[in-house]
């Protein structure tokens, strides 16, 4: 039954061919491909875009996923609502200067759903929701591509005809298996493009659906029209792509709805043509369409600058070069540059990369730089594509060539710095959308080959291997997105040029504990850009750590002149200025960090550290007061005010304070252990004993507190359990200092016992 029910959908489909044949050419008539059901095309199209990115399920936190997932406040519980309609994407105020106001609510709440569920920050989760996306995308595209390739038609019953069923088979494979969506999927980051895109195709659908009920296009549903509108506008709350939809809708309707003819349209309107009406312009509710989507798009796009509050964002020259160079020609030539960059990913992505900035492509800045060719022949095949797409006297190849560069230009204008500056040089995720038109292009081309082709098979075994390439490309890259070693190691040789590169293997090194490779790394970040404070600092903090003090304040000191504001590099150098006991100099650099970040609960314990070498007590701890308002989680800051009020003799308040430090973090065994000291210098022997058991509990291998609880002991006169505390403390620090001192006279204390009581 089930075998006749797909051989009746067959049939169907093949007397809907010969239907369309007389009508206008059909382009599955002209390639040798596979011919499936609707529901088995988009069963394989499913299957086959899960098995390119199902090795990214568990991979960690990568790159951007920190700044966006973990440090972002908006995913926990904590957190208002509401104040994701006030928050950008990275968690940080709309109205902030420092905002890069990318406003996408939507992702964020998704963002926090899978944290409340998984419980907390657990990647697989992410990960999987981000598969789960890309493959219903993708199988909406074998509905999106079949009206695209093969025209809108609705059977008697009102159901939507696939009049291009192979070919909308092979072009949802293309998009499924593009290596280059790998960022949108295997970085968790990436959701924003893959809920844009979702929404995006079910705004497009739902246009399409306006249309369901008339033969001709005079009679359209209303509810349709302004539902792909709000669908769009779901799209742009997702990612900023999101709106461009709209204009998108506008096109398909002129060119599928209409079968407007563009050229024949401009000479009428050149030569002031009184049958403009029969045009198309016009006729089937054109214009009052348009109108709707216009009003739609102009108020949707004014709510979202209410919403942003002001100005553009504020990026620098690293992020995007080209839009800081002098002289509009030299800006020009580096944005057509990126272009072809960009179309050349969609042609050949096999060298991606995860950060293109930083002097990956050094700027074109002579008509004599070689790559100039580059922007010839992407101009040479765009005109000669536009040429086609106005010119030809195919109605069918207008259509198609139109729509394929609509499909490729729209959504990428966002990021074209055609409106506004962007804050990237290349990023191969807003190419997710744009690879729509590529696919298009690129099946209408296989059809003209195929129509030519004697042997058409081989044709077909070619695009075949093409795809298996793909997918095997696709499986490399995610695995190479499971972990920022691997991520960032990948770029090496794809941009070594690039210092962000650099910087963030050794980032990673260093967090790894391999300082020695983390150094050499740093240095060639640095040596790229001779301006990348980032990596002076980190680099600075490294040679701190080993002492080198004299050219980690160099680098520091550079630092902070090249960007004053840097708030971490002042911090840092008041640290080793503080080292090198320049005590006045290190305090002036800890108050200009807090000068340039007001909310700085470390370096307000630094400064209480500085104090502290200074015997400014008071001073001292004020500032680790602030460090615990700000950050009531600051254990040092904590702890180092209750030993400080311990040494000084104020055991009352030292224990209020520890008191009050445990009911903040009540499984921090070091405040356990310092309030343990100080209730055992009260002679509050109980209660002393408890915590210095607790903390034991939760960290048995230090021997501190195994000794100073044999101390308690001692004092308290049980001076067995005193004697067993001090050797555990013994066998794990030999060189404890005090302990075998003290371990030596209660062994005399015990051994003059033994003799009274012998």
């Amino acid at each position: 039954q089930i075998c006749n029910q797909h051989n009746a959908e067959a049939l169907n489909l093949e007397q809907a061919f010969h239907r369309m044949a007389q009508t206008e050419p059909n382009l599955d008539h002209d390639i040798s491909w596979f011919l499936l059901p609707s529901y088995w095309a988009k069963m394989v199209v499913a299957l086959i875009s899960f098995l390119c990115f199902a090795n990214s399920y568990d991979g960690d936190f990568v790159f951007d996923d920190s700044e966006a997932i973990i440090n972002n406040k908006d995913l926990r519980a904590e957190t208002p609502l509401g104040d994701l309609w006030h928050h950008d994407f990275w968690g940080s105020k709309l109205s902030s200067n420092t905002s890069h106001k990318s406003y996408r609510p939507l992702t964020v709440l998704t963002f926090r759903i899978n944290y409340l569920f998984a419980g907390g920050f657990y990647p697989i989760g992410f990960h999987v929701i981000n598969i789960i996306l890309h493959c219903t995308i993708s199988v909406l595209m074998v509905d999106v591509f079949s009206i695209l390739l093969g025209g809108l038609q609705f059977s008697n019953k009102g159901r939507r005809l696939n009049l291009a069923p192979k070919t909308s088979l092979l072009a949802a494979l293309l998009f499924a298996v593009h290596p280059v969506h790998t960022e949108c999927v295997a970085g968790i980051v990436g959701r924003a493009d893959l809920l844009c895109a979702l929404f995006f195709l079910l705004s497009f659908l739902g246009y399409c659906k306006a249309f369901r009920e008339n033969k001709e296009g005079h009679n359209f549903s209303v509810f349709w029209v302004l539902m792909s509108v709000i669908l769009g506008a779901i799209a742009m709350l997702c990612k900023e792509q999101g709106i461009t939809v709209l204009g998108l809708n506008a096109v398909f309707d002129a060119l599928v709805i209409n079968k407007l003819n563009v050229l024949e349209l401009i000479q009428k309107l050149l030569h002031k043509d009184k049958s403009l009406e029969n045009a198309g312009l016009l006729r089937k509710g054109l214009l009052f369409r348009i109108t709707l989507l216009m009003s739609g798009g102009a108020s949707i796009l004014y709510i979202r600058w209410r919403i942003m509050g002001t100005g553009p964002p504020a990026f620098t020259e690293v992020d995007n070069p080209a839009s800081f160079a002098d002289g509009l020609l030299v800006r020009a030539i580096n944005y057509n540059y990126y272009y072809s960059l960009n179309a050349w990913l969609l042609l050949c992505p096999w060298w991606l990369c995860f950060d293109w900035s930083m002097g990956c492509i050094p700027l074109i800045k002579s008509v004599s730089d070689w790559r100039i060719i580059a922007l010839a022949a992407l101009w040479f095949c765009l005109i000669g594509l536009i040429c086609q797409a106005l010119c030809s006297e195919d109605s069918h190849k207008r259509r198609i060539l139109t729509l394929g560069l609509g499909f490729l230009i729209i959504p990428f204008l966002p990021a074209s710095n055609l409106f506004f500056r962007v804050g990237f040089v290349i990023a191969e995720r807003v190419i997710y959308l744009p690879s729509i038109g590529y696919c298009i292009l690129f099946t209408y081309g296989f059809s003209l080959l195929s129509k030519q082709a004697k042997k058409k098979k081989i044709l077909a075994v070619a695009v075949l291997g093409i795809l298996m390439i793909n997918v095997m490309r696709c499986a490399l890259r995610s695995s190479q997105w499971r972990s920022e070693e691997e991520l960032f190691r990948s770029a090496l040789s794809v941009c070594p040029l690039n210092a962000k590169v650099h910087y963030n293997v050794g980032k990673n090194l260093a967090d790894k504990g391999n300082q020695s490779a983390a150094i050499k790394y740093y240095r060639e970040a640095v040596r790229l850009n001779p301006k990348y404070v980032h990596a002076m600092n980190n680099l600075g903090n490294i040679l701190k750590e080993r002492n080198e003090l004299q050219e980690a304040e160099e680098l520091l000191s550079l630092a902070v002149q090249i960007q004053p504001d840097f708030a971490a590099a002042w911090m840092n150098l008041g640290i080793v200025q503080n080292s090198l006991r320049r005590f006045e100099e290190a305090e002036q650099s800890y108050w200009t960090a807090i000068k340039h970040r007001k909310k700085y609960p470390d370096c307000y314990y630094n400064l209480g550290r500085l104090y502290a070498d200074l015997n400014r007590h008071i001073d001292a701890l004020n500032a680790w007061r602030n460090a615990t308002v700000l950050k009531p989680e600051h254990s040092l800051a904590w702890n180092n005010m209750i030993i400080l009020l311990d040494n000084t003799g104020n055991l009352a308040q030292a224990e209020a304070v520890g008191r009050e430090a445990l009911e903040l973090i009540p499984n921090d065994h070091s405040l356990m252990f310092s309030l343990a000291n100080v209730l055992g210098k009260s002679q509050k022997y109980k209660e002393s004993e408890a915590l210095f058991l607790k903390a034991i509990k939760a960290n048995p291998n230090a021997a501190s507190y195994h000794g100073n609880l044999a101390v308690l002991y001692h004092r308290w006169g049980n001076l067995d359990l005193a004697k067993k505390h001090y050797e555990v403390s013994l066998k794990l620090d030999p060189m404890a200092p005090g302990t075998k001192e003290n371990y030596n006279l209660l062994r005399r204390k015990l051994e003059q016992l033994q003799k009274k009581g012998g």
